[in-house]
């Protein structure tokens, strides 16, 4: 049984990429919307190779172990016709040496079809293989959590230099839908000042500054979760949610340092409604 451990790990690895992809839309907690085709076929993929696995470890467990034990059978026939002939031969001057041949042949026999059952067993590898199915079995029922305060927190302050522009306008009417990593773009590099006045609507999860401080940050992907850095905007005139709580915050923004300066970096935003929201499908802004 333990020969097919690698056929079990093969089918719950793809099983869990079926449940999170095709099945469910937990897949947007590590990749973007775009990936889900490759995450369905790479699943797919790993179920068929699970059981062409199984298949193949069957007949090899079918095929050798029946020639062997015919093989083993006709030896063992032979060996004893053998050793009878060698025993009637000797009979009367080695009978006693015959005796001890035989209990020392019969010993060594028994040795022989031990050490042959103990190898037989071998190659299905050490059980404690099996726990390898653990981490796969986990990821199948357990998906874990898209990345939050404790990714964006332990993220670099790093930021690329776009340099200061005009952006377009935003759309009429108040208040405006931003993306955090928006909002921040043109907080700290539009000259045209476009949020000057406006009221920006920003949704994220809730992050805590050494200061006192929090930020409504959402984290930014490329491809997947792996590539993720943070955005966020510091939020004043409202009390802090706790830690990880998804919120949508309302407010205008407050202008801070010279454009394109660290003084301008993290963007703040006076706050006139802090609603809590919950955590939507697509937890990542696309960057």
């Amino acid at each position: 049984m333990r020969r097919y451990g690698p056929a079990v790990l093969l089918a719950l690895v793809g099983a869990a990429i079926l449940r999170v992809s095709l099945f469910s839309e937990l897949y947007l907690r590590y990749v973007q919307a775009g990936l889900r085709p490759y995450l369905v076929v790479s699943g797919a993929a790993l179920v068929l190779l699970s059981a062409a696995v199984a298949v193949v470890t069957n007949r090899a467990d079918e095929e050798p172990g029946h020639g062997d034990e015919e093989g083993r059978a006709g030896h063992g026939d032979g060996d004893e016709e053998g050793r009878a002939g060698h025993g009637d031969g000797d009979e009367e001057g080695r009978a006693g040496h015959g005796d001890g041949d035989d209990d020392g042949h019969a010993g060594h026999g028994d040795g022989d079809d031990d050490g042959h059952a103990g190898h037989g067993h071998g190659p299905g590898g050490p059980r404690v293989a099996w726990f390898l199915t653990l981490p796969a079995l986990a990821l199948l029922l357990f998906p874990p959590p898209a990345l939050g305060s404790y990714s964006a927190e332990r993220e670099a302050a790093q930021r690329a230099a776009r340099g200061v522009g005009t952006f377009p306008a935003l759309p009429s009417g108040n208040p405006v839908d931003l993306t955090l990593g928006e909002f921040g773009s043109r907080a700290v590099y539009d000259s045209g000042r476009s949020l000057k006045g406006r009221t920006v609507r920003l949704t994220g999860f809730v992050t805590r500054g050494g200061d006192g401080t929090w930020y409504v940050t959402r984290l930014l992907v490329s491809c997947c979760a792996a590539d993720a850095t943070s955005a966020k905007a510091e939020v004043r005139g409202a009390q802090a949610p706790p830690v990880d709580t998804w919120v949508t915050v309302t407010g205008t923004w407050h202008p801070e340092g010279g454009l394109g300066s660290d003084a301008a970096w993290p963007p703040v935003v006076d706050a006139r409604s802090v609603r809590q929201v919950a955590q939507p499908d697509s937890p990542y802004e696309k960057r």
